[in-house]
């Protein structure tokens, strides 16, 4: 039972984050109608930056993560303004290519400042694992989960009791009806997909802490939150929380019980049993009007 409560332990840690970077594409998508494949290298980045100011420039890594969400949330709203406002009525393929475009772009960059070696941000955490109830977890994995979990927490309040989160779920609910309330529809899309940015540049920041920072990372971040989204139901804001939960779960299931060699293609399994038979995933999704 022991070891059971401490893979669940730290299947939360790893699906808090899942489910915190996937919030940020399943907003985009849903208030956008946008895939987008830049969302693994904005994830990259929040790790990357973190890494570059606490290693080069001596900040603390408290100041460097809020720096780096701003940094790539910045970053995202010149994306949205440059890429992909000028084609915002073009078919969904185009706008996907066009992510994709700005992916690679981001990836060689980083590629070539980094030569490809991974990195390693200097935790402020002590390693000794804190002990309790039989499970033991590093520091540096309860701080990663308990701001996973308060941001999600924290990004719920504010789509429901902001103004520009009411704005954003009118958005997401009718466009043209957004545009005849008097809502900016043009700001709500640039807010949404640097608020994207944000999340998955805090995700990846938080990955960084507990695992390592690869120019490569963005990938496979992009892969785990395609998988959140696919089976929990894309653009669901609470199927995007429960399948980053139940990703991780399994995930560390499958690595304590089978082996970590398998652990990744968990995902792509699960992703296939729920389009066989719920193509609109585990949560569905309302379908819109055009």
């Amino acid at each position: 039972m022991e070891q059971l409560a401490q893979q669940l332990a730290n299947g939360i840690v790893i699906g808090g984050i899942y489910a915190l970077a996937a919030l940020g594409l399943t907003l985009i998508y849903g208030i956008m109608d946008i895939v987008n494949i830049a969302h693994g290298e904005l994830f990259m980045l929040g790790a990357l930056i973190t890494y570059y100011l606490t290693e080069n420039l001596g900040l603390s890594f408290f100041v460097a993560v809020v720096l780096s969400i701003g940094m790539v949330a910045l970053l995202g709203a010149l994306i949205e303004r440059l890429a992909l406002r000028p084609i915002r009525t073009a078919p969904i393929v185009v706008t996907t290519l066009a992510t994709l475009g700005v992916s690679l772009i981001l990836q060689n960059v980083c590629l070539i400042m980094t030569s490809g070696v991974p990195r390693f941000i200097p935790s402020p955490f002590p390693e000794t694992p804190l002990s309790f109830g039989g499970i033991s977890l590093a520091p540096a994995r309860l701080f990663a989960a308990a701001v996973a979990l308060v941001c999600i927490l924290g990004v719920h309040l504010f789509l429901h009791r902001t103004k520009m989160g009411n704005a954003m779920r009118a958005a997401f609910q009718d466009k043209d009806a957004s545009w005849l309330a008097g809502i900016n529809v043009g700001a709500t899309y640039m807010f949404s997909y640097a608020f994207g940015a944000a999340l998955a540049a805090l995700g990846g920041a938080l990955m960084g802490v507990v695992a390592y920072v690869d120019p490569m990372m963005g990938a496979k971040g992009l892969m785990k939150c395609f998988v959140v989204v696919t089976i929990g139901g894309m653009g669901n804001f609470m199927g995007a929380i429960f399948s980053g939960l139940l990703l991780g779960v399994i995930e560390a299931l499958a690595a304590g019980y089978v082996s970590s060699l398998y652990k990744d293609v968990i995902g792509f399994v699960m992703v296939v049993l729920v389009l066989l038979f719920l193509p609109q995933g585990l949560f569905g999704r309302r379908e819109r009007r055009a």
